[in-house]
């Protein structure tokens, strides 16, 4: 896609991608922040916390133990991670997710979703220690974490968890939109 921020591509008329998974998240978590490197005034009109990764070039999980700092300090035993390029995720992601159990629970359809899941903060220590060591495969952390896998049925026009990744990805995202189809 060029690089940049996906999640600022246009989705509809004066509508981005955050705007929707802002719309779909924010009814699901009593605090909604954003994860993000780089100028945060980019995200200025969505009003939320931007928080930086802890550890550079530590990918992903990166983020989530960010989130997982910020989080503590809201006094939230929990947090969910969803993708910034992914508009049709469900709209009770973080129920069905918080009732899979475990210390950390994947969204799952024919495969995982690593990066829809729900973690226990208590796991910020272990994390941190698990990026000092090299850890980078979210995958890997969590499943040495007890992981568990909470599958989403794919019922409707397009899989909940479809991602933007190409051009034809994006265009697709727009007329589904249009079309008013809903995961």
């Amino acid at each position: 896609m060029g690089g940049g921020d996906k999640c600022l591509l246009p989705l509809a008329e004066g509508q981005v991608v955050l705007d929707e998974i802002v719309a779909r998240l924010s009814g699901q978590v009593a605090y909604l922040a954003l994860n993000a490197n780089g100028n945060p005034a980019r995200f200025g009109a969505w009003n939320l916390p931007v928080l930086s990764d802890e550890m550079a070039d530590a990918g992903p999980l990166a983020g989530v133990l960010a989130a997982m700092g910020w989080a503590q300090g809201q006094g939230c035993d929990a947090v969910v991670t969803v993708a910034g390029d992914t508009p049709f995720f469900p709209g009770d992601l973080v129920a069905r997710l918080a009732a899979g159990g475990g210390a950390v629970a994947f969204a799952a359809t024919d495969r995982v979703h690593p990066v829809f899941a729900l973690w226990d903060v208590a796991l910020a220590p272990a994390l941190r220690a698990a990026l000092a060591d090299g850890t980078r495969r979210v995958m890997a952390f969590a499943t040495a974490q007890g992981a568990v896998e909470v599958v989403f049925q794919v019922t409707g026009a397009v899989d909940p968890f479809f991602n933007i990744n190409t051009p034809d990805d994006l265009a697709r995202a727009r007329d589904l939109v249009a079309k008013g189809v809903q995961a």
